[in-house]
């Protein structure tokens, strides 16, 4: 069942555009996801994510700008090879999960007999071998998800493109979900999600971008989006002084709860300045230089 992706297979966005009326939804946005990469695609609520996934999926059509795969500009043949999970929920409720994962593998053109055997190994891997008879309306929102996910798979595409996957899963549902994706990419499937768990997306992916109205502010590897940014300190102070981090020059609180403080330093500042204030505001238990999180270079790179 592991059918691999050929390796010089990827997705390449170039100069997309997309207007609704005055709005700009996306503005002059490139990118390119090789065969194999988990790719993060984040921004805010509104930033332009859903409108650049049905662009690449053909659901919407871009003002200007070029999609391609492996070289090809996207045309139905291709595109019937794309697994898509939208958002929102994209099921029949009242359909039995295995008569409707089956429809929807026909409906990539697959054989029946093979959408039937894809149907049975889908639900026995994504833990609804016991749910083929269900209607999806009778099932938790984190089986639905799980059903949307099959929706996507079914047909074994060759490019996943996936609109907030991990949205409402408890930690074991997501955990599962991540393998499928790693699997995914592991076969030569270049996936491109969207997600607001910064966390996970930070683990899963090899590159990220970030997106704010509808332009490209960020884009590479978690190390490389950290770069020549500012270095960030962690100081845990027991009897602190009141506001005592609140009047350290060069430094920028982060975040601050129960003596435990993250600064951003200003170019100049050097890390003793902020332990020498942190001593004499009260026993420092814990002092260190971290590297910052996506949600700390998120955060930067969609407030300049």
């Amino acid at each position: 069942m592991e059918i691999p992706v050929s390796a010089g297979a990827g997705l390449e966005l170039r100069g997309l555009r997309r207007s609704f009326g005055d709005v700009v939804a996306v503005d002059d946005l490139s990118f390119e996801v090789p065969a194999g990469e988990l790719f993060g695609f984040v921004g805010r609520n509104g930033a332009g994510k859903t409108t650049t996934m049905r662009i690449i999926c053909g659901l919407l059509a871009a003002d200007a700008g070029t999609v391609t795969w492996a070289g090809a500009a996207m045309d139905a043949s291709i595109r019937e090879r794309i697994g898509y999970m939208p958002e929102e929920r994209g099921l029949y409720p009242k359909m039995r999960v295995g008569d409707q994962l089956e429809y929807f593998a026909v409906l990539h053109g697959r054989p029946h007999r093979r959408a039937q055997a894809d149907v049975l190994w889908w639900l026995e891997r994504l833990g609804l071998d016991d749910r083929a008879g269900a209607k999806v309306e009778s099932m938790s929102h984190g089986n639905q998800q799980r059903v949307q996910l099959a929706a996507a798979l079914v047909h074994r595409p060759d490019l996943l493109i996936l609109d907030e996957p991990f949205a409402g899963l408890d930690p074991i549902a997501a955990d599962l979900m991540a393998g499928v994706l790693r699997s995914e990419a592991a076969r030569g499937v270049p996936v491109v999600f969207s997600s607001h768990q910064l966390e996970l997306v930070e683990q899963l992916c090899g590159k990220v971008a970030i997106i704010d109205r509808g332009r490209l502010v960020a884009c590479g590897t978690v190390g490389e989006l950290r770069g020549d940014g500012p270095r960030m300190i962690r100081v845990d102070v027991r009897g602190a002084t009141p506001g005592w981090s609140d009047a350290l020059a060069g430094a920028e609180v982060v975040e601050q709860q129960d003596g435990h403080v993250l600064f951003r330093l200003s170019p100049g500042t050097e890390p003793e300045a902020v332990l020498d204030s942190a001593r004499r505001a009260g026993t420092v238990t814990f002092f260190a230089e971290v590297q910052p999180s996506l949600a700390e270079l998120f955060r930067a790179a969609v407030s300049e």
